[in-house]
């Protein structure tokens, strides 16, 4: 994304608003969360999930790229290419064939959609329930020439009560169900639109077994991940397995696709150092990301960014520092990846 068109695109996404008191509000949103818990509060975290991509998205594609997710790196790829790579194993896995039904469940600005409409042919749904991706995925899909082959639900992946049952062949779910407020819901919700026998691809956000919920330092990381992507709670592997076989899944693989055979980059990597990611960008790394914190806060007195811009950045820039502390101490990863049957 080049810089004119990340301006035309926080123009529109924020149209005027407080961002700076959205920002804050959105800090608050776990102390919010935890009233709910008792009752003194009205809380709903897809909204919560919906603000957060509400405010970050046009900073996230310009910072990241238009596949909004980690993928297992090589030391002699961009980062780019190797979200391809994971895209293609993806493909693969689901074993698509051409003319075949896939939704996608929480498809951001459909990067990944793109790939699989272009490679395997098959006609894609995204599900979105956040209006300002959905605008960005229908104009970059159309600007493709696959705007054919794709269809749209502006609705939560938690009720999609607009698509009938058993609609499609195949369905995936990229770093999209982390944020369910009930993981099992959502994984039910998924089992419902597919067709028997249909294959289910995900990747979820996790703990890994090295968390220890008795050590101060690894409940922080936590609790700073949870805070700065909006996630409702971050599940181990095996309650992501159990969620999926509670709603009748039958779990056919899973593993952590960070861990590599031969040499591989750590999939953090690309937001502490530029070594061991050919190409990446000087704004993901941390004097890159305070380099533009201050810019962005100088371009606002002069109207060139909306008033407020620079606090997003910075919640971004402590996000990041968490996704490497999670990845640093082997706590976490994002890329906890499973591939699912609904019986036949």
């Amino acid at each position: 994304m080049q810089l004119g068109t990340l301006l035309k695109e926080l123009n529109h996404s924020y149209r005027g608003s407080d961002v700076a008191g959205r920002v804050r509000d959105f800090n608050k949103w776990t102390d919010v969360a935890a009233m709910a818990a008792d009752g003194s509060s009205d809380y709903s975290h897809s909204e919560t999930a919906k603000e957060y991509y509400d405010l970050c998205t046009a900073f996230m594609v310009w910072g990241w790229s238009e596949s909004l997710h980690f993928a297992p790196l090589k030391p002699t790829e961009s980062l780019e290419q190797s979200q391809e790579r994971h895209q293609r194993l993806m493909i693969s896995k689901l074993e698509l064939e051409e003319g075949m039904t896939v939704v996608d469940v929480g498809c951001g600005i459909g990067g990944p959609m793109r790939r699989v409409v272009r490679e395997a042919g098959v006609r894609v749904s995204g599900v979105n329930i956040n209006e300002i991706q959905l605008a960005m995925a229908k104009q970059l899909t159309a600007e493709a020439g696959l705007d054919h082959m794709v269809d749209y639900e502006t609705c939560s992946f938690m009720d999609m009560s607009g698509i009938p049952d058993g609609a499609f062949d195949r369905g995936y779910a990229i770093e999209s169900t982390c944020h369910a407020p009930d993981k099992q819901g959502a994984f039910a919700e998924i089992f419902r639109v597919l067709k028997p026998g249909a294959l289910l691809w995900g990747q979820e956000m996790c703990l890994t077994e090295k968390f220890d919920p008795n050590d101060s330092r690894h409940r922080a990381i936590k609790q700073e991940l949870m805070l700065g992507i909006a996630l409702n709670d971050i599940a181990t592997f095996a309650e992501v397995n159990h969620a999926l076989e509670a709603v009748g899944f039958e779990v056919i693989e899973g593993m952590d696709r960070d861990v590599q055979e031969g040499p591989s980059t750590p999939w953090y990597q690309p937001m502490e150092t530029r070594q061991g990611t050919p190409g990446s960008a000087v704004r993901r790394l941390p004097w890159g990301r305070k380099a533009i914190i201050g810019g962005v806060k100088l371009a606002e007195t002069v109207r060139l960014f909306p008033k407020g811009s620079a606090e997003v950045i910075r919640l971004l820039d402590r996000t990041a520092d968490a996704y490497v502390a999670g990845g640093k101490t082997g706590i976490y990863t994002p890329l906890y990846c499973f591939l699912a049957r609904k019986p036949l």
